[in-house]
């Protein structure tokens, strides 16, 4: 049955009396009225007014195969037309759940080659909670259950995944958190490296993890979780040896390592996970978004052999989801890998595309009067707006200037991300060189508008 086309007007209208958006102020939503994309190809999405836009975000930091890829959408079709669905909880599995875990276990990081499937990133976290406390109880001390992450870490939204991660904002709705969670500052030079050089601010900041160790108590602490590259808290990149001095903490009070790769993974930062970017050898690593493209949804936690022999001594493991390696999520995300590695994505994104995508953002930040720094790498990359680039003095929440410079954007065709006062970019892989150049001026033009409005034309 063909899908019922409507005016904008219509959409909004059945919009606003049926649909409740995430992390969205729906009152102010229904007063000005929501987007409808209708279509997508490559780089771009359309909405119900005809408008083609450049998706500077690549949906939610996921569709890195670009829109359109019929090789996806044929895997899925034709496994859904084999076997729709079936679980796995009764003792069986399928095989593009068994081939799936073969594929992964090829591009992971050495050592990652157990999958524990899920159907989103905050459900990976929520299993990474899970398996890590599980560990520590079949090694005999289990007490080690809470985890340590950073302010600004985004892990989910799920109850537990909102405890985990670093985002008041979120905190802020339940009115705490849930217990045996603890964080610590995230790592920013721009705003907290002054008198330092990064290696010295790099060890400073790290060095955060080993005060609320020991504040906690060894005998307390399960794991540190930390995204490679900070996404959603607005890009936050480590500084030289951050990553390198985290580990040493970790291995010292004997702490599991777990790097959240749900948007660094999949090629994202130049190498197929952030960390092998960094250097982060992760006891447990959640994959989410880049895993199918956005396609489908599918999710999972990859678990290192030396965590997975403790766990494979220790009985049944009570804990699963109905939709856990969805048959056609699992075919899929195949696909996905498998285009992924016969057009080169990987080596194209730290080769060629992601270095003129910075080359083309650096030149806009040194021209610009309200861009303080460029953060990021590879293919995800944050504008800081500033007031003055002197001082560093950034705009405030009642200031509002990264929501007003994302809806200038989005108006004149291009999706950028307004985070903390910080626009935010993470396009498809695919991007060409030529789209670059049409997303810099135009996130240019959406810059001086920014400006304008807070009169601050000039250098």
């Amino acid at each position: 049955m063909a899908q019922t086309v409507r005016s904008t007007q219509d959409y909004r209208a059945l919009d606003v009396a049926h649909h409740v958006h995430p992390f969205t102020d729906q009152k102010a939503l229904a007063g000005k009225g929501v987007r409808i994309i209708t279509r997508a190809e490559g780089a771009y999405v359309w909405d119900s007014d005809g408008n083609k836009i450049l998706d500077g975000m690549a949906g939610l930091w996921c569709v890195n195969v670009g829109y359109g890829r019929k090789e996806l959408v044929d895997a899925a079709t034709q496994q859904l037309q084999t076997l729709p669905y079936y679980n796995s909880f009764f003792q069986t599995s399928t095989p593009s759940q068994i081939e799936l875990g073969k594929v992964l276990a090829e591009v992971t990081p050495p050592g990652l080659k157990h999958f524990f499937y899920t159907n989103s990133g905050s459900e990976a976290n929520d299993t990474v909670i899970r398996l890590a406390r599980h560990y520590w109880r079949v090694k005999g001390k289990p007490t080690k259950r809470t985890f340590i992450a950073r302010n600004l870490g985004y892990h989910g939204s799920t109850l537990a995944a909102v405890s985990l991660g670093g985002m008041s904002h979120m905190h802020a709705l339940d009115g705490q958190l849930l217990p045996e969670f603890a964080h610590i500052a995230h790592p920013h030079y721009y705003t907290q490296g002054a008198g330092l050089s990064l290696e010295e601010y790099g060890l400073k900041a790290a060095r955060l993890l080993e005060e609320k160790i020991l504040e906690l108590g060894a005998d307390n602490v399960a794991a540190f979780i930390g995204e490679p590259v900070q996404g959603a808290g607005g890009v936050y990149e480590p500084p030289p040896g951050y990553w390198a001095e985290i580990q040493r903490i970790c291995r010292k009070y004997d702490v599991l390592v777990v790097a959240d790769e749900v948007i660094c993974g999949f090629g994202r930062t130049g190498q197929w996970f952030g960390s092998q970017t960094y250097g982060i050898d992760p006891d447990l690593m959640p994959m989410a978004k880049g895993l199918s493209s956005g396609y489908l949804p599918i999710a999972g936690v990859a678990i290192h052999d030396r965590i997975w022999k403790e766990i494979n001594e220790g009985g049944a493991l009570a804990h699963g989801y109905t939709y856990s390696g969805h048959p056609a999520s699992c075919a899929v995300a195949i696909a996905n890998i498998q285009l992924m590695r016969s057009e080169g994505l990987v080596e194209r994104v730290r080769e060629e595309i992601a270095p003129y995508f910075r080359k083309c953002l650096q030149e806009l930040a040194a021209s610009h009067p309200i861009v303080g720094e460029i953060r990021g790498v590879g293919l995800i990359a944050a504008i800081q707006l500033v007031k003055d680039k002197q001082s560093r003095e950034i705009f405030t929440t009642q200031d509002d200037a990264a929501n007003f410079c994302r809806d200038v954007a989005a108006n004149n065709g291009l999706i950028m991300r307004a985070v903390y006062q910080s626009m935010v970019l993470s396009p498809p892989l695919i991007i060409t060189k030529a789209q670059v150049d049409e997303l810099t001026e135009k996130a240019r033009k959406a810059l001086d508008e920014t400006a304008k409005k807070f009169g601050l034309q000039k250098l």
